[in-house]
């Protein structure tokens, strides 16, 4: 069972409708598709890539990026995507740990080089088992370094076809997409739902407000960050006429507040569908297509999804108690890659994966989540873990402490900030940034605050929320 078996028949039965459309140019048709994927496949198996290899790929949003992707999975191979802003520094972690055996990224195999290997029209799919892996995504830990998620054919294609049903995907619907295809939420959420329903998608290589408003007329759904919907409820340009063809706009990869929700409502006369997803499982919560979508929760666990609130013992709390939100399905990864330790630490004895989430579950199953238990921050949908950059920063000539935090933003949603303190007074806030700049901008500090000390409780730890509290109108509101 290889997931592209499931692409390739809904590509087969979606005939001559276009398949990607890029600046109002049809840019490949279903029944181009298969061809032009084993094109790609070929090429990989021509670079030496065979099946169960890693491919690492950092590559700029492309139609060809994405044909990529689905020529590695019909290759057998495993496919490993890096956000586009890591740099070098971080490039070389992220090679060494996955061993790949092949790298598509500037300074190795091009695109440009890939793809002049990509001649043949004709690939015998590889065959896969449920169990085999499909890809590994990376996510960051709390000790800064990051962890590669295992995902088999078995755990995309389950999630996959749970949101098609779910989602009420139906025959004419065109996506909008102008999300990146290196994480969980572009790669797999959105282009697995497209393609297996045989839709059309409107490729945008990334997030323009006037372009997705240009398009709008003529799609019918949206899957966006809250950034996204942030910055259309603002447009000017967007009006009830603006979306009189949109069927369902769909947001994740961070909390959407419900200010946003309320505006986006007033404007729009829809009500966003807010879901929760993570890079280990894929989707596993979601507001129902029918029935009330609520502000400030993320739904119902998905068919197939159990889901439990638990204390840290993994013992069930009453229903609208917080604690940690454990989950298990098919949707579930089969753990890190090259960390059993790691992977056996998230587990619990019966199958539940403790997610580090803090939710709470209403008595008729409905989840919120209402804080995190590790200090992630999520501006703009990424995933930042303050450790990695007070790493950095820490070894800074002048720096005493310091400890990165999230505060409300009203464009990114949280913002990364450092409080620090300075053995050397001279020490200032161009001298911190340069510090960090071989981290991937997006998780470089927006400001840096000096402080003498840091709040500590009895037992010497910060207090991150105190610091969060502290600074929480940084930047308005």
């Amino acid at each position: 069972m290889n997931l592209y078996g499931l692409i390739a028949e809904a590509a087969r039965l979606a005939g001559d409708t276009p398949a990607f459309v890029e600046g109002g140019e049809v840019r490949l048709r279903y029944d181009e598709l298969d061809s032009a994927v084993a094109g790609w496949a070929a090429a990989l198996s021509a670079s030496g890539a065979r099946p169960g290899d890693r491919v690492v790929v950092q590559v700029e949003k492309s139609v060809d990026n994405a044909l990529l992707y689905l020529a590695s999975l019909r290759a057998g191979l495993v496919y490993v995507p890096l956000n586009t802003a890591y740099t070098t520094a971080e490039l070389d972690y992220f090679i060494a740990d996955a061993e790949p055996a092949l790298i598509v990224a500037d300074g190795h195999c091009t695109m440009e080089e890939l793809k002049a290997r990509a001649t043949a029209d004709a690939f015998q799919t590889v065959a896969r088992r449920p169990d085999d892996l499909a890809a590994i995504l990376y996510t960051s830990g709390t000790t800064g370094r990051s962890k590669g998620a295992m995902l088999s054919h078995g755990n995309l294609a389950s999630n996959a076809l749970v949101l098609r049903d779910y989602w009420h995907w139906q025959p004419g619907d065109v996506l909008i997409h102008a999300l990146p295809i290196y994480h969980v939420h572009g790669l797999f959420v959105a282009l697995h739902g497209a393609l297996l329903n045989g839709s059309t998608i409107l490729w945008h290589k990334g997030f323009d407000a006037d372009a997705v408003i240009d398009d709008l007329g003529s799609a019918t759904m949206l899957m966006g960050v809250p950034t996204f919907y942030v910055r259309l409820a603002a447009h000017p340009r967007l009006t009830r006429e603006a979306v009189k063809t949109m069927r369902l706009f769909i947001s994740g990869s961070a909390p959407l507040l419900e200010s946003t929700f309320a505006d986006f409502e007033a404007r729009t006369g829809h009500r966003i569908l807010e879901r929760y997803g993570m890079t280990e499982a894929g989707m596993i919560c979601s507001n129902p297509y029918d029935g009330e979508r609520v502000p400030g929760t993320v739904g119902f666990p998905l068919p197939g999804v159990a889901a439990r609130v638990a204390d840290d013992q993994g013992r069930e709390v009453p229903r609208g108690t917080p604690g940690v939100l454990e989950i298990k399905g098919p949707n579930l990864f089969r753990g890190y890659w090259q960390r059993p330790s790691k992977t056996a630490q998230e587990m619990r004895p019966d199958g539940y994966f403790i997610t580090g989430d803090v939710a709470t579950m209403a008595e008729d199953g409905r989840v919120a989540i209402v804080g995190r238990t590790r200090d992630l921050i999520i501006a703009g949908g990424l995933n930042i873990y303050p450790r990695e950059i007070e790493l950095a920063i820490d070894a800074i000539p002048g720096v005493g402490e310091s400890a990165v935090i999230g505060v409300p933003h009203p464009d990114l949603g949280e913002a990364v900030v450092a409080v620090v303190t300075r053995t050397d007074l001279a020490l200032d806030e161009a001298a911190v940034l340069a510090g960090v700049a071989d981290l991937a901008r997006f998780k470089q500090p927006r400001r840096i605050i000096f402080a003498e000390t840091l709040p500590r409780n009895a037992m010497g730890k910060v207090q991150k929320a105190t610091l969060r509290t502290t600074h929480q109108g940084l930047f308005g509101g």
